[in-house]
């Protein structure tokens, strides 16, 4: 069997409302898919991270640059062709857009090797250690309103969530420290005294700014604190994780084990946050997970995209060792955007349904069967919404 060709497909829509980070707005919801065919006519679909102008950079490294190099391979040499494309772009960046670019790819070819073996992602990668995982709803975004609108938003934004049965709950913040600890205080408001809540700053603050709103937000008693610094501030996460009381999260923006050996060797997160479709796909994943099980550090996936991520993060999170272990481990949970998301909801040939599955089983869903991710995209779907074709 031999690769003959590798296509980019990305996908963008106008969202109905402006959504926001501590960065930016956006308004324009954007997905990339790639797709690996082969000369026995298995195909095989992976995600890569990166949304808008950034989506349509990397077409252009998967399609020019990494197509190239595979062509003619064997699909099921997975981690042959994963060190020949790291390391001929190696030179030109060994994190970023590169590694996105090839985690698309890399996705896309396990895709190819479940289908051929009959057997679902999990199974490739050891089985199970669940069969079923819990889910959390990702919400409360930020747009260009008042502070004071933002507020009231919030608070029965985080309430409507926790109504949809999801296990838990996670926020923006990123106005300043003074008003993101009033929306920490909606939120909590919001979800009761009894309910996980989770707070992104995207790394908004400096370490001074973090420690404001670390401080403020200990009464509230949130589960994590995601991103407060910039990712290069190994030394500023080390001491935010000293001196708070709340965990301390990252990692959506580290790539490969280099990266992620000397973030975790920093000491400067409770919990990891790996993104498999930006750090060099599930080959370099598994890589990454046994590193932060070798340093004790929980592991919930990064989950941004389309439902091809979605479905790849299933798997992954089913076939995840429990960290330490015992009657009662400590579970992973399944991040999951409850925002307008078409690509999400409509891409697939059969839905993965997670809101209902979630509605009806108190925040839980059921782990894909079919061979490989086990989910696959509808091509009148795509061919509606790729910008590209």
């Amino acid at each position: 069997m031999k690769i003959t060709r590798v296509t980019s497909h990305v996908l963008s829509y106008d969202l109905p409302k402006p959504l926001g980070y501590s960065q930016q707005y956006y308004h324009k919801r954007t997905a990339h898919l790639v797709e690996v065919e082969t000369d026995e006519g298995v195909t095989g679909w992976g995600e890569c991270f990166g949304a808008g102008n950034i989506a349509l950079a990397n077409k252009g490294i998967v399609e020019q640059v990494i197509q190239p190099m595979v062509l003619g391979m064997d699909p099921l040499d997975r981690d042959v062709i994963w060190h020949k494309v790291y390391n001929l772009m190696r030179d030109h960046g060994q994190k970023g857009m590169p590694l996105q670019s090839l985690s698309g790819v890399d996705i896309a070819l396990w895709d190819i090797a479940g289908k051929i073996a009959g057997l679902p992602l999990h199974k490739l990668i050891g089985g199970t250690h669940r069969d079923r995982i819990q889910v959390y709803g990702y919400g409360m975004m930020l747009r260009p309103e008042s502070a004071d609108n933002l507020v009231s938003r919030f608070k029965d934004e985080a309430a409507a969530i926790k109504e949809m049965g999801f296990c838990a709950t996670k926020m923006k913040v990123g106005l300043g420290p003074r008003d993101d600890v009033r929306l920490i205080e909606a939120v909590r408001k919001g979800v009761g005294d009894d309910y996980r809540f989770m707070i992104d700053a995207n790394h908004a603050y400096t370490t001074h700014d973090a420690f404001y709103v670390g401080r403020a937000m200990e009464e509230f008693d949130p589960y994590w604190f995601e991103e407060p610094v910039a990712p290069e501030d190994l030394d500023g996460y080390r001491e935010l994780r000293a001196g708070l009381n709340v965990n301390i999260s990252g990692g959506e923006a580290e790539f490969n084990r280099w990266g992620w050996r000397a973030l975790l060797e920093s000491r400067g997160l409770d919990i990891a946050q790996p993104e498999v479709c930006a750090l060099g796909g599930i080959t370099e994943y598994q890589r990454v997970l046994a590193l932060c099980h070798a340093h004790f550090t929980p592991v919930v996936n990064h989950v941004w995209g389309s439902a091809v991520a979605v479905a790849t993060n299933m798997h992954l999170l089913a076939a995840m060792p429990p960290l330490p272990g015992g009657l009662f481990p400590w579970e992973p949970m399944l991040e999951f955007d409850t925002t307008d998301n078409k690509f999400r909801d409509e891409l697939l040939v059969d839905p993965l349904n997670i809101q209902s599955q979630v509605a009806s089983t108190g925040g839980f869903v059921a782990i894909p069967t079919g061979p490989g991710l086990g989910v696959e995209p509808d091509r009148d779907f795509i061919l509606r919404y790729d910008i590209c074709s």
